[in-house]
C-alpha cells in the first residue's frame, strides 16, 4: 500500500475517533452482565448500523440442550435474547474475513468505583468492559466507519457477530456457530497488546462434589469430613495437572510460557459450624489444556485420577461436573490470515508479534468447529480485564482499527 493510502486510512480513522470513543463510553455505562444485555445490545444495534447491515439473531432455550453448552451460570434463558450479526456486502469475487467480539462483562471487582460509569482521563477509559471487551467492538464500529467515510467497497463481504454469554462459556458464540456461518478467516477480538494469537489453550472449568459422614467433633472415630475429602481432591488434581503439563511440553508457541494451562480451584463450599464435621462440600476451579488432549480425554483422566489417588471412601463419595468445555485451537503461523495481519500491523506501526493465549475463549468455536481459519487479536491488556483497574487507551483502539482497515483493504480486495 502506497504512502499515501496509509495516510488516508490514518486519517479516516483520526475523523472517527471521537464517535468511537462515544460508542465506548456509552456501551460502558450498559451494565450488561450475562442475562442482562439486551439494552446494550440494542445500543449496539443501532450504533452499527450506521456502519453496515445489522440482523438481529434471535436466541433459544433449546442452545441449553446442546452438548457444548457452557453453565457456570445456573437459571439462564434464551427467549427473547439475541446476538448481531453485521455484513458489509462486498461487490463479488473477493475472500470474506469474519470478526466475532462480545458484549457480555463479569461482575464488578472488589474496590472498583463506579464500575458503568466510564472515566476518561488523558486518553484513558476505564470502566467495567472498557477493554473485554467493549473496546473491541469500539475497534470495530471505528475500522467500519473509517470504511464507510473513504468511500471504499471491498470485493469481498466483511462479516461481524456481536455475541452475549463470552464470559459464561461463549454460549452466544455457540448459538452462532450452530446457525451456520461461512467466511475465509475469521478475528475474534479480545484484548492481546496487539498480539496475533494463533494458538489458544482450551479449559474445562468443574465442579466436585464430596459426600462424608456428620459428626460432633467429640465423635471423630465415626465421622468422615467431606471438607478433608475436597481438599484431598484438590492434591490429586493438582498432581494431575503436573502430569498433564509434563506430557504437553513440546507445543510450538506455548513452551515460552513456565505454565500455559494452569489449574485454578476458586471456590471451596462446606460446613455451618466449626465443631462439626460436614458431611458435603463442593469445590470448583478451572483447568487448562494445550492442543495434544481435548476435552473429552481430560475430563475422563479428571475422573480417573480421583479413582486411583482417592481411599475407599472418596471413591464412592465422590461426583463430578463440568460447567465449560472448551478445546484448544492451533492455526499454522504461516497461514495467509497470520502473516497478512502480521504485515498489516507493521505497516500500521505495530509490532505484529505472533503468540499463543494463554486464557481460553471463543476462538475454538470458529476455528474447530466451522473450520474458518482463526486468530484472536484486539487491543488493550488482558492484565487489566476483569480488574478494578480495567482500562483502554483510545490511541489503542485507534491503531488497531487502521491495523484492521489496512487487512480489510489487503485481504478482501
Amino acid at each position: 500500500m502506497s504512502e499515501v493510502r496509509l495516510e488516508q486510512v490514518r486519517s479516516a480513522v483520526a475523523g472517527g475517533r471521537e464517535e468511537a470513543a462515544e460508542f465506548l463510553a456509552d456501551l460502558v455505562r450498559f451494565p450488561s452482565l450475562p442475562g442482562r444485555e439486551a439494552e446494550a445490545m440494542e445500543y449496539a444495534a443501532r450504533r452499527f448500523a450506521e456502519v453496515s447491515q445489522v440482523e438481529r439473531v434471535l436466541l433459544s432455550d433449546s442452545l441449553l440442550a446442546d452438548d457444548a453448552y457452557s453453565s457456570p451460570v445456573a437459571g439462564l434463558k434464551y427467549e427473547g435474547r439475541f446476538n448481531l450479526r453485521l455484513r458489509v456486502p462486498g461487490s463479488g469475487g473477493g475472500a470474506s474475513l469474519l470478526f466475532n467480539s462480545h458484549i457480555d462483562v463479569v461482575p464488578p471487582s472488589q474496590g472498583q468505583p463506579d464500575p458503568f460509569v466510564p472515566m476518561l482521563q488523558a486518553g484513558l477509559l476505564k470502566g467495567r468492559g472498557a477493554c473485554d471487551a467493549k473496546g473491541q467492538l469500539a475497534a470495530l464500529f471505528l475500522a467500519l466507519l473509517g470504511l464507510k467515510r473513504l468511500g471504499w467497497r471491498l470485493r469481498g463481504d466483511v462479516l461481524a457477530h456481536v455475541v452475549v454469554e463470552e464470559e459464561v462459556g461463549g454460549n452466544g458464540t455457540l448459538a452462532m456457530v450452530r446457525r451456520g456461518e461461512s467466511a475465509d478467516a475469521c478475528i475474534v477480538m479480545e484484548p492481546t497488546d496487539f498480539r496475533i494469537l494463533s494458538s489458544v489453550r482450551g479449559a474445562v472449568w468443574f465442579r466436585v462434589i464430596t459426600t462424608g459422614r456428620s459428626g460432633h467433633s467429640g465423635q471423630a472415630g465415626s465421622t468422615i469430613s467431606a471438607l478433608k475429602m475436597a481438599v484431598r481432591v484438590m492434591e490429586i488434581l493438582e498432581q494431575y495437572h503436573a502430569r498433564l503439563l509434563a506430557s504437553s511440553r513440546g507445543l510450538p508457541l506455548f513452551d515460552q510460557f513456565p505454565n500455559p494451562m494452569p489449574i485454578t480451584f476458586g471456590q471451596l463450599n462446606a460446613g455451618d459450624w466449626p465443631a462439626t464435621a460436614p458431611a458435603r462440600a463442593v469445590l470448583e476451579g478451572v483447568l487448562g489444556l494445550l492442543p495434544n488432549k481435548n476435552h473429552d480425554q481430560v475430563i475422563a483422566e479428571m475422573r480417573q485420577a480421583i479413582l486411583d489417588g482417592g481411599d475407599d471412601w472418596l471413591r464412592e463419595h465422590f461426583a463430578m461436573e463440568f460447567m465449560y468445555r472448551h478445546d484448544a485451537h492451533v492455526l499454522d503461523p504461516g497461514h495467509p490470515l497470520v502473516t497478512s495481519l502480521q504485515s498489516c500491523c507493521r505497516e500500521a506501526g505495530l509490532i505484529g508479534e505472533v503468540s499463543a493465549m494463554t486464557a481460553s475463549c471463543d476462538s475454538w468455536l470458529y476455528n474447530n468447529q466451522l473450520r474458518i481459519p482463526t486468530v484472536v487479536f484486539g487491543p488493550g491488556s488482558l492484565s487489566f480485564a476483569h480488574s478494578n483497574e480495567e482500562q483502554i487507551r483510545l490511541d489503542d483502539i485507534g491503531a488497531a482499527a487502521v491495523a484492521l482497515l489496512l487487512l480489510l483493504q489487503h485481504w478482501c480486495g
